[in-house]
């Protein structure tokens, strides 16, 4: 993915806990086994379809973000067949790891990545929180059917989001990119968003080097995982200086959900 041009100002903290990208998936979740085994018939289905929106909107209303009306068909388009055997892996081929040989600690993990097309937003919300929540409910309705080709498209891991940093990495800047990786059968030949703020970009092949880490994502957990992995590699000043990827992996209501930071290598 290439990010688009962000501020040089320093993002805004506004000290409200806002709703994220793991709060979106896991209401889902959450509401999933009751929306699709109901037995109450059609009349009870309806009933559900509307809790699960009323669910949602209750959510967000509680975390200062406003879930609108236009998202209530993909909630339950996600709701329906965000099954986890179903979600397809972003494609990869390890290139080796290294650990801290002492406590047999992995540091990091070195990978290879082709080329590949994904869809894109980029939002520059005061907060991360607050940008990853409205670039994420716009590749929903992407995924569910707000495409050219009609169809649910199918969930993809990791989604990654593109953030930057100041020079000395201690804050991130506003201009956030959410990105969901076209599963490979639709690489070839892209469904088209209906949304233009949706950007199908083809990123290059590219080196990894990556360290899963287990939590909550935020903007003082992913500062301090890219400190953390700055200090362990051995020519950081091989990488991208201001740039980094977050990868988020696991269902959000696990209490430890699995999440890696990406250093992007310099071509």
């Amino acid at each position: 993915m290439e990010c688009q041009s962000h501020s040089a100002e320093t993002g805004i903290r506004s000290g409200r806990h806002l709703i994220s990208l793991e709060d979106l998936d896991s209401m889902t979740e959450n509401m999933d086994t009751e929306l699709v085994h109901s037995d109450n018939g059609e009349e009870g289905n309806d009933q559900d379809e509307s809790e699960l929106f009323t669910y949602w909107r209750d959510v967000g209303r509680r975390h200062l973000v406003d879930v609108p009306r236009d998202m209530e068909e993909p909630i339950q388009q996600m709701a329906r067949n965000n099954q986890s055997q179903d979600r397809q892996p972003v494609p990869f081929t390890s290139l080796g790891h290294k650990t801290r040989q002492q406590v047999d600690e992995p540091m990091y993990e070195k990978r290879q990545y082709e080329k590949a097309k994904w869809a894109c937003v980029t939002q520059n919300e005061p907060g991360y929180e607050q940008s990853i929540c409205k670039g994420f409910m716009k590749l929903m309705k992407y995924i569910c059917q707000q495409n050219s080709t009609g169809l649910f498209l199918g969930m993809t891991l990791p989604i990654v989001t593109i953030v930057h940093t100041n020079q000395n990495r201690s804050e991130l800047l506003p201009g956030v990119t959410t990105a969901y990786y076209i599963p490979t059968h639709f690489q070839h030949q892209v469904p088209q968003p209906f949304d233009v703020d949706i950007v199908i970009d083809e990123s290059p092949a590219r080196i990894i080097y990556t360290r899963s880490f287990n939590g909550i994502t935020n903007e003082d957990s992913i500062l301090q995982e890219i400190n953390r992995l700055a200090e362990d590699l051995d020519s950081p000043e091989l990488f991208l200086q201001d740039t980094f990827i977050v990868a988020g992996y696991s269902n959000p209501a696990e209490p430890n959900r699995r999440n890696e930071i990406w250093f992007i290598q310099r071509p």
